[in-house]
């Protein structure tokens, strides 16, 4: 999230959502919430100077700018993942990476719909829901180390944005049904990639129960929480 008075950070699933607020230099962060809960839960009845709502969609692809048109995302995009007739595709500019970041919110995307109408910013607007992989990317700048590792997991997908100081190596989604799992996709991207995970540390966005956090120590020199 970045640095202001009063904001929200969401991020949605096929099983529910979970948020964080930063207020007044202190920040609280909820448990993974059902659907049912959120128009009972306060936190998400009030206006923030900033909100973001991230949805865990493994539909994405990471292009280039200057091969990126707008008429063409659903082609970029159907080269890399299957895709309904129905799924909506949209693109965001990652600056950073001189690069679009094309996308379907078609998992999760009632779930969203229903947070982004409820979750306003402070005038009153509403905030557009954007891929996990988009605020991952963001989210390189925060981490100090040079070797950086930035992993989410949740509903069985295992999100994973690798880079080297400024340049970036990996932005990718696996099929992991199981944690244990998403280690090994771990693991088999480092060692492509010819980095040592003694030697650094991994960034998760998303919470790590105990036994996976143990798990990761193992192998990692750190294991931090974004």
């Amino acid at each position: 999230m970045t640095n202001t008075i009063n904001g929200i950070s969401i991020q949605v699933g096929l099983s529910g959502y979970s948020f964080k607020i930063q207020a007044d230099s202190q920040e609280m962060s909820s448990d993974w919430m059902t659907s049912d809960r959120i128009f009972t839960s306060p936190e998400l009845q009030r206006r923030y100077d900033s909100v973001e709502i991230s949805v865990f969609t493994p539909k994405c692809a990471l292009v280039p700018s200057q091969f990126h048109s707008p008429e063409a995302s659903r082609r970029l995009l159907a080269e890399v993942t299957a895709l309904k007739d129905e799924d909506p595709v949209d693109f965001v500019e990652v600056a950073d990476q001189a690069a679009v970041l094309v996308y379907s919110n078609a998992i999760g995307e009632t779930l969203s719909k229903v947070i982004s109408e409820t979750v306003l910013c402070a005038d009153g607007s509403k905030v557009k829901p954007l891929p996990e992989l988009y605020f991952m990317l963001r989210d390189l700048r925060n981490v100090t180390e040079y070797n950086k590792i930035v992993a989410s997991y949740m509903d069985g997908y295992l999100y994973l944005v690798i880079a080297q100081g400024k340049t970036l190596l990996l932005c990718n989604s696996f099929r992991a049904p199981d944690f244990t799992t998403a280690e090994y996709f771990i693991f088999l991207a480092l060692k492509k990639l010819q980095l040592n995970p003694e030697l650094s540390a991994i960034c998760f966005r998303t919470p790590l129960d105990q036994e996976q956090e143990l798990s990761l120590y193992r192998y990692f020199r750190s294991v931090e929480r974004l």
